[in-house]
């Protein structure tokens, strides 16, 4: 009789102990892989399964049958006398199982089952990868190139490789295989292939991360970051918060000698980092978001959105070099900032002479509706 060598049944405890695969599971996965076979190279009747003996290895092919007098379809049908001979107690157009195991069958069996296995492990991996990777999207990691294309920039990680899009890499970056890369991965998904693991060093979270490492009162949490806005690889702000009275949160951040927020930098090639007091009140918020510039008043005209009167000689520094510093400031906020100088506040005419409106925008595009002139230099905090 056919059957599956043993030392392949063992293989399947082994495998149930190392990769946590249900040997059961394996086990149907086989049977109904061996219907299959049965089906397509021998062309027998629709109606069968495959009984596997778990001790021996030893299976049989069962087939249903109906009971008939005289038989048309022997793939379906068996003769009255035949039936009787297996079980005497069975009538005309009763259905009989009976064995219809081919002579060589083991062989298909035995290549079928290896097929499926092979298969199932190599699900069973992808599935680990994915249940390992997909709780960690918004951590840092590091690896090194293995190569690149129009597309991507592809990254060993270890157990699995990252893709880095293009779009994602700072401005003016190139790698070469065996560079070593420092990404935050922001999504896994899951694919038949295996799960796609897409890193990225344009997104907040990669700034979050390098602070995080630099700096342990905020992997302690004594600091924490409460919003961060980028224009990757040229300016960020990022808004921290002391949960210690004694604690100065910008000053931990920036390190003896602007030491920490310089390797931030670095490692952004160059990014020019903003730290900004964060707090409850959203005024003060904004003040401390438009630094350097001087503010004069906040004044609220409605949901998330604010005035903000500037000195004069302060409209320029507010709104920064191409309307950076306010772009920056309303994304960390979230409030849209109409920006004016105390002149133009005092008499304004309606016609939005230096006044510039910005507002939060997830794509980075939000830009001044009025603008005046925005060349002004920005000496805040930075690295």
């Amino acid at each position: 009789m056919p059957g599956i060598n043993v030392d392949f049944l063992e293989a399947l405890d082994m495998l149930e102990r190392e990769k946590g695969i249900s040997r059961e599971a394996l086990l149907d996965a086989v049977r109904q892989a061996l219907v299959a076979a049965y089906k397509k190279h021998y062309h027998g009747n629709p109606n069968v399964r495959v009984d596997i003996d778990e001790r021996s290895g030893t299976l049989r092919v069962v087939a249903l049958k109906r009971v008939v007098e005289t038989v048309e379809d022997p793939s379906t049908e068996i003769s009255l006398e035949e039936a009787r001979r297996i079980d005497p107690s069975v009538s005309p157009e009763d259905m009989l199982e009976v064995e219809v195991t081919p002579q060589n069958f083991g062989r298909v069996a035995a290549q079928t089952a290896k097929h499926v296995v092979t298969q199932r492990l190599r699900e069973a991996e992808r599935e680990i990868l994915y249940e390992m990777y997909a709780p960690r999207v918004g951590e840092l990691f590091t690896g090194t190139v293995r190569r690149e294309d129009a597309r991507y920039v592809y990254v060993d990680l270890g157990r699995g490789e990252g893709l880095l899009p293009r779009n994602e890499v700072l401005p003016g970056e190139s790698f070469r295989p065996g560079d070593r890369v420092k990404a935050v991965l922001v999504k896994v998904e899951r694919t038949s292939k295996g799960p796609l693991l897409f890193l990225s060093r344009t997104a907040p979270e990669m700034l979050k991360r390098l602070l995080e490492r630099e700096v342990p009162e905020i992997a302690s949490g004594i600091v924490e970051i409460r919003a961060v806005s980028r224009e990757p690889g040229e300016r960020s702000k990022v808004a921290v918060y002391s949960r210690h009275p004694h604690v100065d949160p910008i000053g931990t951040c920036v390190g003896p000698k602007g030491a920490r927020i310089l390797a931030v930098s670095e490692e952004l090639g160059g990014e020019r980092i903003d730290v900004i007091r964060y707090s409850p009140d959203p005024a003060e918020f904004i003040r401390n978001a438009l630094s350097p510039a001087r503010v004069s008043d906040v004044r609220f005209l409605g949901e998330r959105v604010a005035r903000v009167i500037v000195p004069d000689d302060q409209f320029s520094l507010a709104i920064g070099r191409r309307g950076q510093n306010a772009r920056l400031a309303a994304r960390l906020t979230g409030y849209k900032i109409d920006i004016r100088s105390e002149s133009d506040a005092n008499e304004y005419d309606g016609r939005g002479d230096e006044a510039a409106a910005f507002a939060p925008s997830d794509d980075g595009a939000a830009e001044p509706s009025a603008q005046g002139d925005t060349a002004g230099a920005d000496r805040g905090v930075q690295a």
